[in-house]
């Protein structure tokens, strides 16, 4: 069955569909179904980009075709693809030619962390490297950019392929959602008012609200704070389009980590407890906070 071709209605109004998947669910195979219908669109030349991101939007990806559907809607791939071999090619040939421009420029030698050289070539593409006698280690400002680095780099084995994931991935975060950034935190606030407004008070009145670690969940999407097996599931979702997502995962982080965080009246000491929450159960995490975002954007998730 075609999942983007149900007669009538979309997929939420198929019971015998829904039945099916409960039943999937039941015995284990959760996502056979899901993983055939993004094979489905995987054949289609040309890849039908919006379809894809509606796909990853409302399901996990299967992680054999993660990086490849990454790719795509990251714009790394072209829609065509026949034309995949030869883009991957030159990909790789632009890699190299920064690389060796930078080695020659002496801003990076053979003992440069991975994720700094990482950072070289994308200030040099963007044309923000520092004057040569000023490059001292990344400082803050780079933070971001390098904690994603880290994190790609425990996703991604090819260090071609994890450059222009990074690349792509920080400047369609800046260009697509630069604007909304600055209002997450407002947003995760609204949120937490109407989950749980207790927490939200203690939060307020021990002074903590303005202190939480935004830059963390908002300008690093997480890395750094979730191991990477629940980091990717959270990327799907900011990768193909919405940045609200980091948004629902805060607030389950809160919502999960209530009690302790109740117990706790100086921000310096909730700060320093979100910034290391516990790493064993971050997948539910996700999962929770997945089923909120689909909870509180309705029938959105499910216009296709």
């Amino acid at each position: 069955m075609h999942m983007f071709n149900c007669p009538g209605g979309t997929m939420a109004d198929d019971p015998q569909r829904n039945f099916r998947s409960a039943y999937y669910e039941k015995v284990g195979f959760r996502g056979v179904e899901e993983k055939k219908s993004l094979e489905i669109l995987l054949k289609d030349n040309p890849l039908d980009l919006e379809k894809l991101s509606t796909f990853s939007q409302r399901f996990p990806l299967p992680s054999m075709y993660r990086i490849h559907v990454w790719k795509v809607l990251l714009g790394i791939l072209p829609p065509h693809s026949d034309s995949h071999a030869l883009v991957g090619g030159y990909r790789k040939e632009q890699y190299q030619d920064i690389l060796e421009a930078l080695e020659v420029m002496r801003y990076i030698n053979s003992s440069t962390p991975s994720t700094h050289v990482y950072l070289r070539m994308f200030q040099l593409e963007s044309q923000t490297l520092p004057r040569c006698s000023e490059t001292s280690s990344p400082d803050e400002e780079n933070e971001d950019f390098l904690s994603i680095s880290r994190a790609m780099e425990e996703i991604v084995d090819d260090p071609v392929d994890c450059y222009w994931l990074v690349k792509c991935f920080v400047n369609q975060y800046h260009t697509k959602f630069g604007d909304s950034v600055p209002h997450l935190p407002k947003s995760l606030e609204h949120y937490l008012s109407q989950e749980e407004p207790r927490l939200l008070n203690h939060l307020k009145n021990s002074g903590a609200l303005h202190q939480l670690p935004y830059n963390l969940w908002f300008r690093c999407c997480f890395a750094g704070c979730l191991p990477e097996s629940s980091l990717q599931r959270v990327w799907d979702k900011v990768i193909s389009g919405s940045c609200k997502i980091l948004v629902f995962v805060a607030l389950e982080i809160l919502l999960s980590y209530k009690i302790i965080l109740m117990g706790i009246n100086r921000p310096e000491g909730m700060v320093k407890f979100l910034c290391n929450i516990p790493q064993e159960n971050t997948d539910a995490i996700v999962t929770k906070a997945i089923d909120l975002w689909h909870k509180y954007s309705g029938t959105l998730i499910h216009a296709i």
